[in-house]
């Protein structure tokens, strides 16, 4: 196959900079990699297009080169194997370990890094709680009980029945890895027989049958924090499925669920009611007392000519500010002017004396929206 120019490869600009050919180098190599497309021919080229096309690019004595005489003058150059390596180590952290591929492709001349996986770290587990409305504003304890993976205590974890061993990986040779060939590439992961161990258990322990890992429920207690919100959670590290071989514990993540209170609703650390006050209190203005979170009840000024709907704030009586130990949100109060459904005869008196003295106008005009 005839090479293409760099440039078409990459699908840049000859005046394109660094960052660029960067850029749609990864772009291109994420999309060709033999691990995404496995026994596909066509990928590997395009993989192997695209990386020799950024060695050289992304060099810029090989670009002056080729940019003045074309691939004859990069090949003039030499260093193929260190250059390609050192595009594949560029971007480990998205492949993962290249070796594989240099080996096969250089004959071992790169820079290769041989890397074998170590104990795998154990599962993190998900709680879903749910609690009262005062327990999120002002935080509380919850004992909960869960299944989670534990240590084996027969072999301490090891899967091994105690007085016995291990032997080296038949499999992968004790490396802990296994290459698998495709087309042109030879690409390493993890050897399935011991899961990168490099050893096998002689003689499995019979309580966990090897797993080094046997199911337990477990009762922990859990510290929910004031002002934690709904959906939010609580991560209890090492609280996990253990993990055998000496790995690392997964970690506990606690999702809060809040139940609805039956007089407050919650919108970020501000809090909000709805108090009733009666046509007198609207028109003349009072001084009631309204509930707070706390329990306590704490007195509001009602300024005459109230409309019903309208909304005054207590501040700093809302919701604590998570992790902010004594800033709090408000609390809003919304007035709802309530209109007696039955008047007795005395009721009917009075209001029918008010509206006399008011005006009654039974044929209204539109309120303008701007005066509501």
């Amino acid at each position: 196959m005839a090479k293409r120019d760099y440039y078409e490869v990459l699908g840049v600009g000859r005046d394109a900079d660094k960052d660029e050919i960067k850029r749609a180098y990864r772009k291109l190599a994420v999309q060709y990699h033999p691990d995404r497309n496995p026994d596909d021919r066509e990928a590997e080229e395009r993989f192997r297009e695209a990386s020799e096309a950024y060695e050289v690019l992304a060099n810029e004595e090989k670009r002056r080169a080729y940019d003045q005489f074309g691939f004859a003058g990069v090949e003039s150059m030499g260093d193929g194997a260190e250059g390609f390596s050192t595009v594949f180590h560029d971007f480990e952290d998205i492949f993962g370990d290249f070796s594989g591929i240099f080996d096969s492709f250089f004959g071992g001349g790169g820079r290769t890094r041989r890397r074998r996986s170590g104990p795998a770290r154990g599962s993190d587990l998900r709680y879903d709680l749910e609690i009262d409305f005062e327990d999120a504003v002002f935080g509380s304890k919850a004992e909960i009980s869960y299944s989670r993976q534990s240590l084996c205590e027969t072999c301490g974890g090891s899967g091994a029945s105690p007085g016995s061993g291990t032997q080296t990986c038949s499999t992968c040779g004790g490396s802990g890895q296994v290459r698998r060939s495709s087309g042109f590439f030879s690409v390493a992961s993890v050897c399935p027989t011991c899961n990168g161990q490099g050893t096998v258990i002689e003689k499995p322990c019979t309580s966990c049958r090897g797993a080094g890992v046997v199911g337990k429920n477990q009762r922990i207690k859990v510290s929910i924090p004031a002002g934690i919100a709904n959906g939010q959670r609580i991560t209890i590290p090492r609280q996990g499925d253990a993990a055998p071989h000496n790995g690392e514990p997964g970690d506990l993540h606690v999702v809060v669920h809040v139940r609805s209170h039956r007089f407050f609703e919650r919108d970020g650390t501000d809090a909000y009611c709805v108090v009733p006050i009666n046509v007198t209190q609207a028109a003349l203005g009072a001084e009631i007392t309204v509930p707070t979170l706390d329990g306590k009840r704490v007195k509001l000024k009602v300024p005459s000519g109230t409309q019903s709907g309208k909304i005054l704030r207590l501040r700093n009586e809302g919701i604590p500010v998570l992790n902010n130990a004594g800033r709090r949100g408000d609390l809003y109060v919304k007035l709802q002017v309530v209109i007696p459904k039955r008047v007795n005869g005395k009721e009917k008196e009075l209001f029918t004396e008010l509206g006399r003295a008011l005006g009654e106008n039974s044929s209204p005009n539109p309120i303008p929206l701007s005066d509501l």
